[in-house]
């Protein structure tokens, strides 16, 4: 799997990509090393840019942007793999085929736009965009329910819909877990952080 290749063809051209990610043996480890890691890494390092050098309101913090940034690296890599895990407990639910090496691709995959478009966080006041354009992200994780959970076409909204739900709760409730212990290990707090 050619990371460039694959961050592109998902984008552009998912029904065939989501084909050819169904035809791959899911190396979970593999998905997390050479593809989270080096998307995740797009918004960390914009993140670690956007708050500890360019700033918002006057406001910058260097450690701050180390904090938000290890926030977003970490976040990925467990929402992914948290995610995956639930989309997998719940595909019998929805007449799907229990397999967590594609409940992670799924995941995994569908998450590309958002990290790409995390580059945006290099500028804090349109940061916000990213999760914009990363809803296409929903798009794509329902195109790719049906060759990668064999989900029934009369099943994918709502398996969809709660994968959803499962993604956003999981998402901000281990970013407010990991933004609280790393705003405690840096000595920060968002009032004490935007006095600088």
């Amino acid at each position: 799997m050619n990371l460039v290749e694959r961050a592109k063809n998902i984008i552009i051209t998912p029904k065939t990509e989501w084909d050819a990610v169904s035809t791959e043996e899911p190396n979970i480890q593999q998905i997390l090393l050479g593809y989270v890691l080096p998307l995740a890494l797009i918004p960390t390092i914009a993140v670690i840019i956007g708050w500890g050098v360019i700033g918002i309101f006057g406001f910058t913090s260097f450690t701050y942007g180390i904090a938000m940034g290890l926030v977003q690296l970490i976040n990925a890599f467990l929402s992914v793999l948290v995610a995956g895990f639930v989309i997998d407990l719940l595909a019998p639910s929805f007449g799907s085929q229990k397999n967590m090496g594609r409940a992670v691709q799924l995941v995994a995959y569908s998450m590309t736009p958002i990290w790409i478009a995390g580059i945006l966080n290099i500028l804090p006041t349109i940061g916000w965009l990213a999760g914009l354009i990363g809803l296409y992200g929903l798009y794509l994780m329902y195109l790719g329910l049906a060759p990668l959970m064999k989900t029934p076409e009369d099943k994918k909204v709502g398996y969809l819909v709660v994968s959803i739900i499962i993604l956003i709760v999981v998402y901000f409730v281990i970013a407010a877990i990991l933004t609280a212990i790393l705003m405690a290990v840096f000595g920060l707090s968002i009032l004490s952080a935007m006095s600088y």
